[in-house]
Order: C-alpha cells, then sequence, then structure tokens
C-alpha cells in the first residue's frame, strides 16, 4: 500500500524528471514568449522559472518592446547567464539576430550579390551603414559620390569587400556595384550602338577639350569642336555637370573602347543658309570672336566664321585708329567663298586682297581649327 507520503514523493520525482535540463551559458535555446515584466520579455525555455530576455538585449534603442515581440511567440535565443538563486536564466534574442544575419552576410558576400544598407552616420574618411543588424564602413574611396553628398537614413547599393566575424571587420563598397553594373552595360552599349545615333546621356565631367557624357554605363567624349557652331572658348560656356542632352554618336572604336559624340550635328547646318544669303563681293557686317596671330576671325552669319588676314587687320586698325578686340562690331567684304569646305576669306576694301593672299591666309585658318 502506497501512503500518502510516498505519493508526494512520487509527484515532486515526476515534477523534476519534466525540468531535467542542462542549460549552459552560451547555449541556443528554443521558448515561447510569455509576457513582459519592469525587466524585459519573459520566456518559457523549459526551465524551472521563467527566463527572461533584458530590455537591451531584446530591442534597438528606440525600439518598443511589445511592438517586436507578441505572448505567444516561438523563436531562438542565447543563454548570457546561467541560473542565478532565483533558477531564472538571462538571455539575449539581439546576438542570436546578429549571429545569423552575419551568416547571410557570409553567404552574400561568397555570391557577390548587391546588399542594401541605412546610412547611419558620416564619420572621418568614409561612412557607417547598417545592414541587417550588422554595422559597416565604407571607405571614402570606396563611394561613388562625396560624403557630402549622402545623408543619414538613405539607402545604398553596396557589396561586400571583407567580412571578418572575429574582428569584427566589415568593410563595403558603393563604388564596386555602380562598376560591375557600368562593366555589363558598356558591353551592352557597345554591341548596339552606331555612328548617326541620336542618344541621351548625362555631362559628368568636364574639361579644357571637352566634356564626358555617361551614356548610361560608358563615358563618351563630346570635343569641344563638337559643341556648338559658333566658336566656343571652353565647355563650360554652355555645359555644366549633371545637364541631361542629346548627342549624336559620330564614332564608335570598338578595340579602344570609346564613343565620340557631336552636340552641333543635332543643329541645321549655318553654312548651308548662310551660302543661300552670301556671296563673294557681298559687304557683312560681322563681331570679331578670336584674334590670332595670323589673322581675325569674324562671324559673319550665326554660327559661320570667317577670316579676316593679318595684313587686313593692321590696315583697318592704322586707317581706324584703333586696336581690333574680340567683340568689336565691323563691316568687311567676301573675297571667297568656299561653303562646302566652309571658308570664307575677308577683306576690309572691296576685292583689294591679292590671290595668294587669301590663299595662305585659309591654309593658315585650316591649321588653326
Amino acid at each position: 500500500m502506497v501512503t500518502k507520503k510516498e505519493t508526494s514523493d512520487l509527484d515532486f520525482e515526476a515534477l523534476l524528471a519534466k525540468y531535467d535540463y542542462n542549460f549552459q551559458k552560451g547555449d541556443l535555446v528554443k521558448g515561447v514568449v510569455c509576457g513582459f515584466d519592469s525587466q524585459g520579455v519573459m520566456v518559457d525555455i523549459g526551465a524551472k522559472t521563467m527566463a527572461v530576455i533584458p530590455t537591451y538585449e531584446a530591442v534597438d534603442k528606440g525600439e518598443n518592446i511589445e511592438d517586436k515581440y507578441q505572448k505567444g511567440q516561438e523563436g531562438e535565443f542565447l543563454i548570457i547567464r546561467e541560473e542565478d538563486e532565483d533558477g531564472k536564466f538571462l538571455l539575449s534574442k539581439k546576438k542570436v539576430d546578429f549571429a545569423y544575419a552575419w551568416k547571410e552576410l557570409e553567404k552574400a558576400k561568397a555570391a557577390d550579390e548587391t546588399i542594401l544598407g541605412t546610412v547611419v552616420n558620416i564619420v572621418k574618411g568614409g561612412i557607417l551603414v547598417e545592414v541587417s543588424g550588422v554595422r559597416g564602413f565604407i571607405p571614402s574611396s570606396q563611394l561613388r559620390t562625396r560624403e557630402t553628398e549622402i545623408e543619414v537614413g538613405s539607402k545604398l547599393e553596396l557589396k561586400i569587400l571583407t567580412l571578418d566575424v572575429q574582428q569584427n571587420n566589415f568593410i563595403l563598397s558603393n563604388k564596386k556595384v555602380y562598376e560591375d553594373t557600368v562593366e555589363e552595360a558598356r558591353k551592352n552599349i557597345f554591341s548596339q550602338i552606331e555612328p548617326g545615333q541620336v542618344v541621351k546621356g548625362e555631362v559628368v565631367r568636364i574639361t579644357d577639350f571637352g566634356a564626358f557624357i555617361d551614356l548610361g554605363g560608358l563615358d563618351g567624349l563630346l570635343p569641344l569642336s563638337q559643341l556648338s557652331w559658333r566658336w566656343i572658348d571652353h565647355p563650360t560656356d554652355i555645359l555644366k555637370v549633371g545637364d541631361k542632352i542629346d548627342v549624336e554618336v559620330i564614332s564608335v572604336d570598338h578595340d579602344k573602347q570609346r564613343v565620340s559624340l557631336s552636340l552641333k550635328n543635332l543643329e541645321p547646318d549655318p553654312w548651308i543658309e548662310a551660302a543661300k544669303t552670301i556671296k563673294e563681293g557681298d559687304k557683312v557686317a560681322g563681331t570679331v570672336t578670336r584674334l590670332k596671330h595670323f589673322g581675325a576671325f569674324i562671324e559673319v552669319f550665326p554660327g559661320v566664321e570667317a577670316l579676316l588676314p593679318h595684313n587686313e587687320v593692321v590696315e583697318y586698325q592704322n586707317e581706324n585708329k584703333t586696336i581690333l578686340k574680340v567683340g568689336d562690331n565691323i563691316d568687311t567684304y567676301i573675297l571667297k567663298f568656299n561653303p562646302e569646305d566652309k571658308r570664307i576669306a575677308l577683306s576690309v576694301h572691296d576685292q583689294s586682297s591679292e590671290p595668294k593672299e587669301v590663299e595662305a591666309s585659309e591654309q593658315e585658318q585650316s591649321a588653326d581649327e
């Protein structure tokens, strides 16, 4: 016959057997969220008492704990402190999420995938970003744009350069995403682009000799001479970085992967119009656009320049007791007009220049241009 005392002992042993566990610090355990208290989140992991996720191990600063956890929610947790005298374990959810995030990042690096990061701070030498709860660093040299053009909270497409969980080293590149995309785009562009095509582009760089136009992954050169039919001293006279423009492809070098562009080809050829209204012997009013050692260039029709030889410039200055300057207005005569070669020779007197002088002056004009 089993006594009342023996029954109580058996029940107690069965209860102990139910909670027969050997949890240790560092173990990954499964549990169910049961509620909340002043310490944090209460979790049932199968121990004698509820385990606790302290608030600092449950949510980030500014997050609401009850928005992130719901009663009955199952999850994995890391034991960060073994049972205390009250039988409670301390758990961490953030460390588990952090470990899983590192694993996902390792997969992304191995596959050379593009990932999305959020800018959290702009520091000396680069930018701090957060990716899946892990903070990484983008050096200035790995940014597509300057730090001053990026704001905290903005999203950036990134690729992982180095990843070392032991050293907590997480270096990323925003530039590599662009370079990889550009390489693919470059191949596509060169398989399709042909001389004579009109394409859209964006001015990305300006130099003394022209402007570089991004055609969607490939930078084409727009030379100074192809900017306008009118004389342009510098590309910044008519363009600025960021301008969206249409340009015509004038040549494609597949071996060197270079594309030359023209802006003026999209405008009517002013020499064709000039040929309709100007003929040799005409007196024309013009404006000085350039002064060279061999003469002065005069715009005698919008976009059409003619050469007034040096001896004619000297003669004009002596007769008018003035020094010819860029921007001056002057009346001249058309001595020779060759619209096919885009050459016009001028004189300050009606048919006063010698043919040889005119021919020599035209050769000098050709060499200059």
